[in-house]
């Protein structure tokens, strides 16, 4: 692959870090600052202030590839988009560009009728609504989602859904409308990929029940937040299922793809500000005479820490560029590979930013224990490290199967 960005990749890639010095790092601590001093679960003004901001400077929906709806960037030219606004944690949503999101428009885009691409897609790409994924389950280990118990039973004209949901993210959200539900249309099909289906449920329809938030090391992420859900003999249109019946996971495997190379570009951005914030802070220190950056161990930790990032964002560019040349079938090894490797190189990175800051590290004051608390999760997002290891492994035993 040519490693060389576009004039229009650098151009944007200059207008996005003009916006973020300007608009976004000075209004992180108002941010907060709204956030606690308001009710939590409400849109936070300073966001919704930005995004008119962001829109007027045609830094909107960047990532949707491939599609007409989008700008016409391809993976490989969004990823280093992507990566600036893992920077800050308010970036992404400011830009339209925020998960789950970005992964339902690409689903309703690719895998909805014109009826749904309007009701749903199109309040989506012009941010007057959120959404949400429903698919884990808490009384199944939905790492293998082929055990995911909820159903969705032809009645009539329509579609009977009942189920429990869990760690869906943005379902508290009071601008959340519309839930991709991932369920069993045919528990007894013998090809098991085959038995589930995706269907579109809209969020105040009568049965669907937000439960309660549910933290991640302490941490709600209002107003977005993860939420457990139930859902109880809730009722939708027959034409509310997406493609077909018994098609759920031909879309998650359309679905995650880009969602896995938006979540790894933007945990290195995240990894890159941690080491900057490592850099200056141990600059700045003195410990028994001898500036902390001096240090071998502090100089070893820097060192690694940019041999970690850099070799991850090259596996992550590799990745994107397969997905735009072969597509995700192709590069679904290299998916696997990239989803392993930026979150646990981002824990690493911060883990060692943490040490340099001392106790301020695992306190709110320099925004690393959040950052921690997002890499870390993240190991377990769209599928946990032993799943995608489990597959990279069997694709690369295969290679000698053939010739043993």
């Amino acid at each position: 692959m040519d490693f060389e960005y576009s004039d229009k990749v650098k151009e944007l890639q200059e207008r996005l870090s003009a916006f973020m010095d300007e608009h976004i790092y000075p209004n992180e601590r108002i941010f907060r600052q709204q956030i606690d001093e308001g009710d939590r679960w409400q849109p936070v003004a300073i966001i919704e202030e930005l995004k008119e901001k962001a829109k007027a400077a045609d830094l909107w929906n960047l990532f949707l590839a491939h599609s007409d709806y989008g700008p016409g960037l391809t993976n490989l030219e969004y990823a280093p988009l992507c990566e600036i606004m893992g920077w800050s944690p308010l970036a992404p949503e400011i830009f339209n560009c925020s998960a789950p999101d970005t992964g339902n428009m690409e689903t309703l885009d690719r895998y909805g009728t014109e009826a749904q691409k309007t009701q749903w897609l199109i309040p989506l790409l012009e941010g007057r609504i959120r959404s949400c994924f429903a698919m884990t389950e808490p009384d199944v280990a939905s790492s293998d989602a082929t055990n995911i118990q909820s159903s969705i039973v032809r009645d009539g004209g329509g579609y009977l859904i009942n189920g429990r949901k869990w760690w869906i993210s943005g379902a508290a959200d009071p601008r959340c409308r519309i839930i991709i539900f991932m369920g069993k249309t045919d528990p007894q099909h013998p090809e098991t990929y085959r038995q589930q289906s995706m269907i579109l449920i809209p969020i105040d329809t009568p049965g669907v029940r937000v439960l309660r938030p549910l933290p991640t090391f302490g941490y709600d992420d209002a107003p977005h937040g993860h939420a457990e859900m139930l859902f109880e003999n809730v009722r939708v249109p027959a034409a509310n299922i997406l493609l077909r019946e018994g098609a759920g996971f031909e879309i998650a495997q359309g679905r995650l793809g880009p969602g896995r190379i938006h979540h790894c570009m933007r945990v290195i951005g995240l990894a890159e500000r941690a080491l900057e914030k490592m850099c200056r802070r141990t600059l700045k220190r003195v410990t028994f005479g001898t500036p902390i950056a001096e240090q071998t161990v502090t100089l070893e930790r820097i060192a690694n820490a940019r041999i970690l990032i850099d070799q991850a964002r090259l596996l992550t560019l590799k990745a994107a560029d397969m997905m735009d040349r072969v597509g995700n079938k192709e590069a679904r090894k290299v998916i696997a590979m990239i989803k392993v490797a930026a979150p646990n190189m981002a824990c690493q990175v911060l883990d060692w930013a943490i040490q340099a800051h001392g106790a301020g590290g695992v306190s709110d004051d320099f925004g690393l224990a959040y950052a921690y608390n997002v890499a870390r999760w993240l190991r377990l997002a769209d599928g946990p490290d032993e799943v995608h290891r489990n597959q990279i492994g069997k694709l690369e035993l295969r290679k000698y199967k053939r010739t043993s």
